[in-house]
């Protein structure tokens, strides 16, 4: 569905021609440019596109003294890789590292350095199809891994923004303000009020009035209410906002995956760069037995659409109309692992599908005369780095790291010309022909190519 660009998204493009010497350095450097076409410098490449957030961006500076920052996210160099290629059209999918100067909280998968994959589609298309893609593939990732019950939560920049109209916002202050309303998922209404009202310098009744609004959430139903809102719908850009949120539900009814989406009021994302439509997914978990209602344990996936992030790139101000959204693996990986330990069961954490053994000492030779066989014919095998370990500690190794075969070969097994094949599970041995034995391994481990869960965990 993707083109994989993996964690080198310029050098596929190097080839490319650039229509002038200034855009080719610029190229080479990895540098956007100011609003006024002047060269930026890396770290402005970064810097002012991501509201409350830059302050997470970590700045330094080399040796020349050029004022440098890591990358906050895969989205901006990914528009500046557009916008410096004069790529118009393009459907991708990126993994690869990104940095954050974040209080970490590794229980949660909350790291300064982590992994995202981001899946974006570029290009000038019919209204709400891609948005209406990249909801599916979340939709996909989520069910296919099995982490659990689930809900994809998306607004609109341009709903927001007319709600914060109607209520009397000044537009200067329409980023801030949506930089508090995202702290509805992790604040009660009453302390995003206040600090609306005493950091941000919103009147009372402004506050009271985005209050209305944030806190309702549904689904096409609450989409015809608030189109026939007496104030809503007299704002244009909210009223654009919930055209295209409404048409956007028509295909997700399509994909028949409505039943996983809501229509929230109070999503905000506070990166600057979204101009659209926005979602977020949350995993969900029942507070206890005697609750029905489910409650957020977490976000795990983000995204929306960013029509102008590319013309901030582009010397002309072109835009590239882009959506995408990028999945939290490292945030993923460690609740699979903290619901694999509460459940007990053992993970494999090797792909070595055999240990070779031997029984007795002065058998190194004879170890990895077998073990280069066995490299020879594909198998992944391994042996202990030791001249002569003990059986025990060979076996118990193949017990913690989850090894499911050992090949033993000692004096008699050399003398006959076969090798015990132990079963580490069952403990189960059978003396199998030298000759045959790599053949014997793939039987036995056929199950496991059928279902990656049974060659994980044991």
């Amino acid at each position: 569905r993707m083109i994989c660009s993996v964690s080198k998204p310029i050098k596929e493009f190097s080839n490319l021609k650039f229509g002038s010497k200034q855009e080719e350095h610029n190229h080479q450097l990895g540098m956007g440019f100011r609003p006024n076409g002047c060269l930026a410098s890396p770290q402005e490449t970064l810097m002012g596109k991501y509201g409350d957030n830059s302050k997470l961006i970590y700045e330094l500076q080399d040796q020349g003294g050029e004022l440098l920052a890591l990358r906050y996210d895969l989205t901006v160099p990914f528009a500046r890789c557009l916008a410096m290629n004069k790529i118009t059209n393009i459907k991708r999918y990126h993994i690869a590292k990104v940095y954050r100067r974040d209080n970490p909280a590794t229980t949660r998968g909350r790291y300064r350095e982590f992994y995202q994959c981001d899946f974006d589609i570029a290009g000038q298309f019919d209204s709400m199809i891609p948005d209406a893609e990249c909801l599916k593939i979340v939709h996909e990732i989520l069910s296919d891994l099995q982490l659990g019950d689930f809900l994809i939560k998306v607004n609109d920049r341009r709903i927001l923004n007319g709600v914060f109209a109607v209520c009397g916002v000044p537009e200067s202050k329409f980023i801030t303000t949506c930089s508090t309303v995202d702290k509805l998922d992790k604040m009660p209404w009453d302390d995003v009020r206040s600090e609306m009202v005493g950091e941000k310098g919103l009147s009372p009744e402004a506050a009271d009035c985005i209050g209305e609004y944030v806190q309702l959430h549904g689904g096409l139903d609450l989409i015809e209410q608030l189109l026939q809102d007496p104030k809503l719908s007299q704002n244009k850009l909210a009223k654009e906002g919930l055209g295209d949120m409404k048409l956007l539900f028509e295909y997700l009814t399509l994909f028949g995956i409505t039943g996983k989406i809501s229509f929230d009021l109070s999503l905000a994302r506070g990166l600057d760069y979204y101009t659209g439509v926005i979602f977020e997914a949350v995993l969900l978990q029942q507070e206890n037995d005697h609750v029905e209602e489910s409650v957020s344990v977490g976000s795990v996936a983000g995204g929306g659409r960013y029509d102008g992030l590319v013309g901030m790139f582009d010397p002309k101000g072109r835009k590239v109309p882009c959506v995408g959204v990028s999945i939290g693996i490292e945030r993923i990986f460690s609740i699979m692992e903290q619901r694999v330990k509460a459940s007990g069961e053992k993970v494999r954490t090797t792909e070595t599908q055999v240990l070779v053994a031997t029984p007795q000492k002065h058998l190194l030779g004879a170890r990895l005369k077998l073990i280069s066989e066995l490299w020879d014919a594909g198998i992944k095998a391994e042996m202990l780095y030791k001249k002569d370990p003990k059986l025990l500690k060979q076996l118990q190794y193949c017990e913690d790291t989850g090894i499911p075969l050992v090949a033993i070969i000692g004096e008699q097994e050399l003398t006959d010309g076969v090798v015990k094949l132990r079963v580490v599970t069952t403990r189960e041995e059978v003396n199998i022909p030298r000759e045959k034995l790599a053949d014997e391994i793939r039987r036995r481990l056929e199950p496991c190519s059928l279902s990656v869960q049974s060659c994980l965990t044991l």
